[in-house]
């Protein structure tokens, strides 16, 4: 896949450097307001670098944080069944329409398919009702949320229905269904000539779960959306998307933020509290925010950090003004630990369950 900015396609690299050199990319300084974007292979679509991250958005505010970040310069908004509030991720995203702050053409919408929805029977009507909570005829993305198949769950029943089967049994679980990603993915190939999706990819999968699904693929996955974050660069990871022309999405891209408040992480396991990312952010005069993400972006990925707050929505887009030096990349580099937050090996445990996909 390309990069692209005001300076033209550039191709990513792959495989081509040792280490996560490989997958580096110098870009030019640009303007805030010229936001650089991903060219997506197969369809040529161009996703923007950096999205608004939904996950544990309240809905009571959710529309308006949609508003608010369209008037910041957001394009691209990163939703999902599982969040629970994509119907008013579509109030927001109809009023700024309505009101002329953008065109449907001009945004890039992620939806997910979660794991109840795994049998190819369920795949397009759950797509369906996301685009129906969305106020949407398609989305720009369609992914599968996790490697993971549930035990389905009707909509008339619950929706969104969560990992855990039933929540009023003695013993609440999550029961796993015998789906295989094959036939997940070959019922999500089916939202393209349907019109329904104009890219589809899969969230949270390794090496070995991609090479596997390339080899049975009739189109394979445009994007790959992992966590991604100074503490956790998966470099092997990055470097093989790319070299399988998988554009690459980091979700949870400023680290332990989001889920201290979820008893899933310290203040301690901050990387905007490193020294290293402190220091870079000290030199060039830039938050340690946007440090991180801008590390992201040279690494040749996007992003989809989270946000309610004006002025961090608008500083995590200005980006493009500066650039992180030969030096800085080495120094960032040294601090991945392999730390990971969004583990259900871990966290489902707590559900009475143990779900690992990570080994």
């Amino acid at each position: 896949f390309f990069l692209s900015s005001p300076g033209g396609h550039q191709w990513l690299p792959a495989g081509l450097v040792p280490h996560m050199l490989a997958i580096l990319l110098a870009v030019p300084s640009t303007s805030c307001s010229a936001m650089q974007t991903l060219t997506l292979r197969s369809s040529k679509d161009q996703m923007p670098v950096v999205g608004l991250g939904l996950w544990k958005v309240p809905r009571e505010t959710t529309a308006d944080a949609v508003v608010d970040a369209i008037k910041a310069g957001y394009r691209h908004f990163d939703c999902a069944c599982d969040y629970g509030n994509e119907a008013e991720v579509g109030q927001g995203l109809r009023r700024a329409i309505a009101e002329g702050l953008v065109t449907r053409e001009q945004l890039w919408v992620t939806t997910k398919l979660w794991n109840t929805y795994h049998a190819p029977e369920h795949v397009l009507p759950a797509l369906r009702r996301s685009l129906s909570d969305l106020g949407l005829e398609y989305v720009d993305l369609f992914l599968m949320h996790f490697p993971l198949a549930q035990r389905f769950v009707p909509f008339e029943v619950r929706y969104p229905p969560e990992w855990v089967y039933d929540p009023d049994a003695p013993t609440p679980t999550v029961e796993l269904a015998p789906v295989p990603l094959a036939s997940t993915w070959a019922a999500m190939e089916e939202a393209l000539p349907a019109g329904l999706a104009r890219n589809i990819g899969v969230c949270n999968f390794n090496t070995a779960l991609l090479r596997d699904l390339l080899a049975s693929a009739t189109q394979p996955p445009s994007v790959l959306q992992v966590e991604l974050h100074p503490y956790n660069q998966q470099p092997k990871l990055v470097r093989f998307a790319a070299q399988h022309g998988i554009a690459v999405t980091g979700f949870s891209p400023l680290g332990a933020g989001s889920y201290v408040e979820l008893g899933m992480a310290g203040e301690q396991d901050s990387a905007l509290r490193d020294p290293v990312i402190q220091s870079i952010a000290e030199r060039l005069g830039v938050s340690a925010a946007q440090v991180v993400l801008r590390w992201a972006v040279q690494r040749g990925y996007s992003v989809v950090p989270k946000s309610s707050r004006p002025e961090r929505l608008a500083q995590n887009l200005d980006l493009f003004g500066f650039e992180l030096a030969p030096d800085d990349l080495a120094a960032i580099a040294t601090l991945d630990r392999g730390k990971r937050f969004n583990d259900p090996g871990v966290f489902s445990e707590g559900m009475n369950a143990f779900l690992p996909i990570y080994d």
